[in-house]
């Protein structure tokens, strides 16, 4: 998918069909399909102020298409349907909590045309309660044929559950050695390091406490082996399953910017398996033996994760 320069291309998008209709007159006119003031409550903001909160988001989009026969069959099967740009909109607002409009404006344009029969899609989204007024951004994306369509079969990663007993053995290289040695790409889960953790007076901020113990246990392990890589966003674990990177999740982010949150005072193997539920994996294989035996699979010896 490629940018398209902003010009009043964008304006005429939006403006009424005469002068859209006069805007093409150039060359042969594409059928065009629009879904317009569709507006919805949402949690979005760079903001602190904005967190914990909705607001309302109103979305307008039009979407050019192949023409097709359609209009002389009056066949519903030959037309790409409206719901394509309102299931779009839904679904990148359901995949994670987002910071910037540009963000959610480049993900829904780029799911809209993966259909074959879209061309160009429009893309206004405005906030309607930080102003007087409202502020908004708009963009025009069109497909590239090179990168059209989606990036293959979704990737089923290996996660896994290292408690701090077998963490701080003599036994965490010949794990790490036949996590690394699995044909799933694996994700590591780690608990807080066990140290006293400070306490605040209010559950959002002791949450980030939590969150941030685990993290920096993270990175403990990442420097005590240099093939485990410390990743926090959804994009970095993305590429990093693709490419078969081991990897150690640091979970505030994703966990802080979900629609669908764990609940406050989830355990850490509760997270693991909040984190294996959003990527799509069955189980989370649990390093050792111990107090999560009947809980979640167990994996107890180095040699079964082949």
């Amino acid at each position: 998918m490629k940018a398209v320069a902003m010009t009043s291309e964008t304006n005429t998008a939006f403006d009424r069909l005469e002068a859209r209709a006069s805007a093409s007159d150039s060359g042969d006119p594409l059928d065009r399909i629009s879904v317009r003031d569709y507006t919805t409550d949402v949690e979005i903001g760079a903001f602190q102020v904005e967190r914990g909160v909705t607001q309302r988001i109103k979305f307008n989009v039009v979407l050019e298409v192949m023409p097709t026969d359609a209009a002389a069959t009056d066949d519903v099967d030959q037309i790409l349907s409206y719901d394509t740009i309102t299931e779009a909109i839904d679904y990148q607002l359901h995949v994670e909590r987002l910071n910037l409009l540009e963000t959610l404006a480049e993900r829904i344009a780029a799911q809209i045309l993966t259909h074959s029969q879209a061309l160009r899609v429009f893309v206004r989204i405005e906030k309607l309660d930080r102003i007087p007024g409202s502020l908004g951004v708009e963009i025009v994306r069109t497909r590239d044929a090179a990168k059209n369509g989606v990036d293959g079969a979704e990737v089923q990663p290996l996660v896994v559950f290292l408690p701090n007993k077998v963490m701080q053995s003599k036994d965490l290289k010949a794990w790490l050695d036949a996590i690394a040695a699995n044909d799933a790409p694996a994700v590591i889960c780690t608990e807080p390091s066990g140290l006293r953790l400070p306490s605040a007076d209010n559950t959002p901020a002791n949450r980030r406490i939590e969150l941030l113990a685990i993290e920096q246990n993270a990175w403990v392990l990442a420097g005590m082996d240099p093939r485990c890589v410390v990743v926090d966003s959804r994009t970095e674990l993305d590429w990093a399953m693709k490419n078969g990177q081991l990897s150690v999740w640091a979970p505030s982010k994703m966990v802080l910017d979900a629609v669908d949150k764990p609940a406050f005072g989830a355990k850490p193997l509760d997270l693991a398996a909040w984190f294996a539920s959003e990527f799509s994996a069955d189980h989370v294989s649990i390093l050792g033996s111990g107090p999560y035996r009947d809980k979640m699979q167990v994996v107890a010896e180095p040699s079964m994760l082949g």
